[in-house]
């Protein structure tokens, strides 16, 4: 019995050691941050408390009589509803004509994703000069369909919709190499058996490829919607949030909290907001369409 426990002993010493790197670096890097924030976003603590002073739920009330971070929120789920569908709608489309067996098909693949090779602050200098006025091509589009000077990233009204744009053209090409990976693992001997029978290729998109496809969709949909919360990178080259702050988004908004106005506590509390809002998001794609997905 006591060789049984020592080897026992000896094998889970083993295993836990070879743990030991990855636990220090998840608990000081991942769990140590999620308590911190949250114990910091019962405090306030700001430049006029730099001790902190335990409020309660003080900042999440705050949150809900700040017009700032109202406006930000909505923001952001305008941004969410402009990028997610039609991204992932585009990256499909260009799945399906990526994986026909036609000629340069290896160079339309590589075109579809070579957006999301681009470091963003690149993607956004680019684009920066294309919607600068009297320069830029898509200024010129805007002007020459207005008759007069636009400026898209000036206007509250046209700048979310100037970025939403950007932001597709640079994601669409990522969830394409999914899609793409998805239709190629469809049995091509279901296509065979539909082009038999005669059915239509509308048809074979609906009651085929759709349908088996729809696992890649929903990993497809919680990456979109994750990253329409945490995309803020291009905010920093081409508006700061503003004008008036009609650029701002919520990650973005959270910065400027914690480390240009030195608010701690009300920085943290938003954070657990975003944080809760995307489990949310997350829990309901998962659990409202695991049911009419198709995992064989």
């Amino acid at each position: 019995m006591t060789t049984i426990w020592r080897e026992r002993l000896k094998r889970n010493s083993w295993g836990w050691g070879l743990l030991l790197p990855s636990l220090l670096i998840l608990g000081l890097f991942t769990y140590y941050p999620i308590v911190k924030t949250l114990w910091l976003s019962l405090y306030r603590l700001d430049l006029a408390t730099p001790v902190p002073v335990f409020n309660g739920l003080g900042n999440y009330a705050g949150l809900l009589e700040d017009p700032v971070f109202m406006k930000v929120f909505i923001n952001n789920l305008w941004f969410a509803l402009g990028t997610v569908p039609t991204s992932m709608a585009l990256a499909f489309v260009m799945a399906l004509f990526a994986d026909k067996a036609i000629r340069g098909k290896g160079l339309m693949r590589v075109a579809y994703f070579y957006p999301n090779m681009i470091p963003m602050i690149a993607v956004a200098n680019i684009w920066l000069f294309l919607y600068t006025p009297k320069f830029g091509l898509l200024a010129h589009l805007a002007s020459w369909f207005s008759e007069k000077e636009v400026s898209l990233l000036g206007q509250p009204g046209t700048v979310m919709g100037a970025l939403i744009v950007m932001i597709i053209w640079k994601e669409a090409g990522y969830f394409m190499i999914f899609y793409l990976a998805a239709l190629q693992q469809i049995p091509k001997d279901l296509y065979e058996s539909a082009s038999v029978d005669g059915v239509g290729m509308w048809r074979v998109l609906w009651r085929i490829t759709i349908p088996l496809t729809m696992p890649t969709t929903l990993f497809v949909a919680v990456v979109a919607v994750t990253n329409a919360f945490k995309l803020v990178d291009h905010l920093w080259i081409m508006t700061k949030g503003g004008p008036d702050n009609a650029s701002s988004l919520l990650l973005y908004y959270i910065y400027e909290t914690a480390f240009s106005y030195y608010d701690q506590g009300m920085g943290a509390a938003m954070t657990v907001v975003l944080v809760v809002l995307l489990l949310i998001v997350s829990s309901l794609q998962f659990f409202g369409w695991d049911r009419k997905i198709h995992y064989e």
